[in-house]
């Protein structure tokens, strides 16, 4: 069986993405992009050959240097100097699975045929992703504007021999790799660094890496949510579908329906209740719930159109004879939704941190802090304390970067999107997410436990025993971090099939 993706025209799907990077396909170009490729790249040397008028980035510098005019002699230097000029990115290393989708989306934006690329550097680009040859990138740098033009950069310098690359489970210089593989450094020609450098794809690999954990866990934010509501005791009345169908948003619905599933056939959610009404973090899960799920939905559509674009600068346009010069690296797109996308996800930590007080709250006929003898043992009290700390640095988290400008370039990039600073703000929201319903499921999964001898659902029990196996039952004090170490792992190890 051919485990390849061949890079085309094809719309690429977050659902495709995620099929290539779960199932480690190797990518190809198809025979429609080399040609797309290729012929982009003819044109633009015959029009070179030709052409004696200034053509930003191409024959003249950058930025606010616009109007220097760069002899043709010098056009190969010119992009050499870009590349090596514009890395100078700082802070901490990006994840090596973001690289690898930034290698990727940026073969598909350059594959289209309108960035002026040699065939050969795109090339070099997919035998970089295939080898898991992944370029040391800075996590800052970038404004998000003008293309991710340092975080691009650094991505860029392996093709040159230069700057470091993470190989074989080690970090070494880009020539000792090239060396290995006989490769020779690609010589960059008229346009090319800037096709390289103009473009958004640091902000887009980290939204898709966000958009592929954020739907699998908005999914668990439900399940656990509904375990919480078993451990508290809560009533069925909040998930009734004629609530839902008088205010008909369709994350609320799918997140009502959702949990009805899960509580089908389980003894707790049926036994008679003594109290009239759950709190709202209970309560109003369809709501708070489903609004994040419509902000991920509409985060996708953004990213969906992002990783099927052409972004950097200038455009080639073979049909009309034309070279444009325009702003499509611009990030504000991407900024928005990144910071949408971080509100929506601190949200479900922060009404997930909310059930976790209730059930340690010695409500219910639960335990305090949900351990026999409270008191010699404070059980699960302090991962409260941990789950408030992560939530409120989720809340800090969430304040918008897409507000934010700082001109730059002499006043030529007057004004900026911040959406690099929106994508690794989103990141770290994302990341303390799984933390926070990790430690309501330790909660939830002990909280259920003083229902017995009632049982949960056929699949909350399954659930909740695999978890088990991880994790045992906490019966009196022991070194918790290890146990919310182990649930992070344990959620982070399941496949959902409905991701997207």
């Amino acid at each position: 069986m051919d485990n390849t993706h061949y890079i085309s025209t094809q719309v690429l799907s977050l659902e495709a993405l995620q099929e290539i990077i779960s199932h480690h396909k190797s990518l190809a170009l198809s025979d429609e992009a080399k040609v797309n490729i290729q012929k982009c790249r003819d044109y633009l040397d015959a029009k070179m050959a030709s052409h004696t008028k200034p053509i930003y980035g191409i024959n003249t510098g950058f930025g606010s240097l616009c109007n220097v005019k760069i002899s043709n002699e010098n056009l190969s230097k010119l992009q050499e100097n870009l590349v090596k000029s514009h890395s100078c990115g700082t802070g901490d290393e990006v994840p090596n699975e973001i690289v690898k989708l930034m290698l990727l989306l940026k073969i598909q934006s350059l594959s289209y045929g309108h960035s002026g690329i040699q065939l050969q550097t795109v090339e070099r680009l997919v035998d970089f992703y295939n080898h898991d040859i992944l370029p040391i990138v800075y996590s800052q740098g970038s404004l998000g504007a003008s293309g991710d033009l340092a975080p691009l950069a650094h991505m860029s310098l392996p093709l040159l021999g230069e700057g470091e690359v993470f190989f074989e489970g080690k970090k070494v210089h880009s020539s000792v790799v090239l060396k290995h593989f006989n490769w020779k450094p690609i010589v960059l020609q008229s346009k090319e660094g800037l096709a390289l450098l103009n473009g958004t794809q640091f902000m887009s690999a980290y939204g898709a890496y966000i958009l592929m954990k954020a739907s699998k866990f908005s999914y668990f934010a439900d399940l656990i949510g509904t375990i919480s509501l078993e451990g508290f005791d809560g009533r069925i009345e909040p998930f009734h579908e004629l609530i839902h169908f008088i205010r008909p948003h369709k994350g609320q619905m799918v997140t009502a329906n959702r949990v009805k599933e899960f509580l089908e056939g389980s003894e707790i959610i049926s036994q008679e209740k003594t109290h009239v009404q759950d709190p709202y973090s209970f309560r109003c899960i369809p709501q708070v719930h489903g609004a994040s799920k419509d902000a991920i939905d509409y985060v996708k559509k953004v990213f969906k159109t992002e990783i099927n674009s052409v972004t950097d600068n200038p455009n080639i346009f073979i049909e009309t004879d034309q070279i444009i010069s325009g702003g499509n690296f611009h990030g504000q797109p991407l900024a928005l939704a990144l910071d949408f996308i971080a509100i929506a996800l601190s949200e479900l930590g922060s009404i997930s941190e909310r059930r976790t007080y209730q059930l340690i709250s010695g409500l219910r006929n639960l335990p305090a802090f949900l351990v026999d003898n409270p008191g010699l043992n404070s059980g699960l009290m302090i991962p409260q304390y941990t789950a408030a700390s992560i939530a409120s640095q989720n809340k800090q988290l969430a304040t918008p970067a897409s507000v934010d400008s700082i001109v730059s370039s002499n006043g030529q990039e007057d004004h900026v999107s911040m959406g690099a600073n929106a994508a690794t703000k989103a990141l770290r929201v994302m990341e303390n997410l799984e933390r926070i319903l990790a430690i309501e499921l330790m909660n939830a999964s002990q909280a259920i436990e003083y229902r017995r001898p009632l049982e949960s659902s056929d699949f909350i029990e399954m659930f909740l025993k695999s978890y088990r196996e991880e994790v045992p039952l906490v019966k009196e004090d022991r070194i918790l971090h290890y146990d919310i170490k182990k649930t992070i792992v344990f959620l982070n190890s399941f496949e959902i099939e409905d991701n997207f």
